[in-house]
């Protein structure tokens, strides 16, 4: 069967962690050393009261980040009550996922795309020029289930580079960035193919990618692809 926005959710904690994560009443803290929104959004399980609120801010700022909440599907009371203490919605995103059997009859071109890890100073240096840096790479280092790099080329130019890793037979993709100047060559789909390649390898059934909802070309590319929409979910953040 194919996986369920909860499963997603798991998916994409296991394979894109936090430093550190926290229970304080209703409420999961995440410290993400600067790795971004994912590994620093707070969630909640069930009720939330006033008080639990204003300690889990109270939590996040001793960290160092500002009040930051994922919101996911069934969270409507808790979207409600974050609306109504100035909490604004950031970031919007789609979850989408394939099976891999879909897309692995396909070959990308020999020597245009691998899976390699450790990440190549190239690689590096493509998510630097993407705004991903070291604090990214970090979040890829701390997986411990299986996890690769993706290394794309195009007219024998390093082009393209993004992260994948698997959790209960579910791969998925991170941190996909094509560079600059090889941008609408077909690189993205390429990058996917590689994935879907090495997560048959790796026994996965299933290929997932998380897209924010204002990438038009991204969602029109997963979804030409085949990967079905399955869930969302939004940050709300108060400063």
């Amino acid at each position: 069967m194919s996986p369920d926005v909860q499963t997603l959710y798991a998916v994409t904690e296991a394979t894109w962690p936090p430093a550190r994560c926290e229970q304080l009443g209703p409420v999961t803290l995440r410290e993400g050393k600067g790795g971004g929104k994912r590994v620093s959004a707070a969630t909640v399980a069930g009720p939330i009261t006033g008080a639990e609120l204003v300690a889990a801010e109270m939590a996040m700022r001793a960290l160092g980040q500002s009040p930051l909440f994922q919101v996911r599907e069934g969270d409507g009371a808790l979207d409600a009550l974050l609306a109504s203490e100035g909490y604004e919605v950031v970031d919007p995103v789609n979850l989408y996922v394939v099976p891999v059997a879909a897309l692995t009859g396909e070959k990308p071109p020999r020597v245009s795309t691998f899976a390699v890890w450790e990440p190549l100073e190239i690689m590096r240096e493509i998510w630097a020029d993407g705004g991903i840096g070291p604090a990214r790479i970090a979040v890829m280092e701390r997986v411990t289930g299986p996890k690769t790099g993706l290394f794309g080329r195009h007219k024998d130019q390093p082009a393209a580079t993004g992260f994948a890793a698997i959790h209960v037979g579910v791969a998925m993709v991170h941190a996909l960035e094509v560079h600059a100047r090889h941008r609408r060559a077909g690189m993205g789909r390429l990058m996917m193919l590689q994935a879907a390649l090495w997560a048959q390898a790796e026994g996965a059934q299933y290929l997932s990618v998380i897209c924010t909802k204002s990438n038009q070309g991204a969602n029109g590319l997963y979804t030409a692809m085949g990967f079905a929409h399955v869930g969302d979910y939004h940050y709300r953040q108060k400063e």
